[in-house]
């Protein structure tokens, strides 16, 4: 009889707890987006160093590592970013990404060939991602994400929000399944994030270095094309 009252309290405890686990969970999320909303409207930039680690489901042994620099700025509602990536699995690399005014142009020098890609309808879209981890609210978030908190997780020194988050819109499900963020929410900047493809491809990124609401220099989103490179428009 004894027993039988012991793993009834045991069972008791479990089932009260399960449920308190989740709450708490849930409140978690809420105070975290409430800091990310609070922390995007006091966002006006930020520059790091980051490596992109490119996995493909085809191809498992091979490596992918690009690494560079990457800057983004924000006046009013608009959101500009310029990457530049200056390795590429070890060696030196020169390519440059420039989104603004809903265009992302990549510019390759060694080659000296440029491609403009438009967001078009899609603008709002391509800038979700944008500010994914840069400057992006909690509002958004919930808005366009599945989210699901995994809890806090310190990468280096900074106590960071582990969110995964699977996509709301069929259209963004063709392109990515999962995406999980490792975000500051003090500052609405990610330090990690793995986009996960339907292929079974993934990418991780890492961010590093990062300077918060510091001026950008003049020339940061100056790609220096010259003037006799014609776009090719895609």
């Amino acid at each position: 009889m004894k027993r039988t009252k012991f793993i009834f309290a045991g069972l008791l405890v479990i089932f009260l707890l399960i449920p308190m686990a989740g709450f708490a969970a849930d409140a978690d999320l809420t105070q975290i987006l409430k800091q990310m909303d609070d922390a995007s409207q006091k966002f006006k930039s930020a520059q790091a160093e980051f490596e992109w680690d490119q996995y493909q489901a085809v191809l498992p042994d091979e490596k992918d590592v690009q690494k560079g620099t990457i800057a983004f700025e924000r006046k009013g509602s608009e959101t500009r970013m310029v990457a530049r990536i200056r390795e590429a699995d070890g060696r030196p690399e020169q390519k440059d990404l420039l989104y603004q005014d809903g265009n992302l142009q990549f510019w390759q020098p060694t080659i000296k060939k440029l491609d403009v890609f438009s967001s078009g309808q899609n603008r709002s879209q391509y800038e979700s991602f944008l500010t994914l981890g840069f400057g992006g609210s909690g509002s958004d978030l919930d808005k366009n994400w599945v989210i699901a908190y995994g809890g806090m997780e310190k990468i280096g020194d900074v106590n960071t929000a582990k969110l995964e988050l699977t996509p709301k819109q069929d259209s963004v499900k063709k392109t990515f399944t999962k995406v999980t963020i490792w975000v500051d929410p003090a500052r609405a900047v990610s330090l990690k994030q793995i986009f996960e493809q339907p292929s079974g491809d993934k990418r991780t990124a890492l961010y590093t270095n990062i300077k918060y609401n510091v001026p950008v220099g003049k020339d940061t989103f100056d790609l220096k094309i010259p003037s006799s490179i014609k776009p090719a428009q895609k």
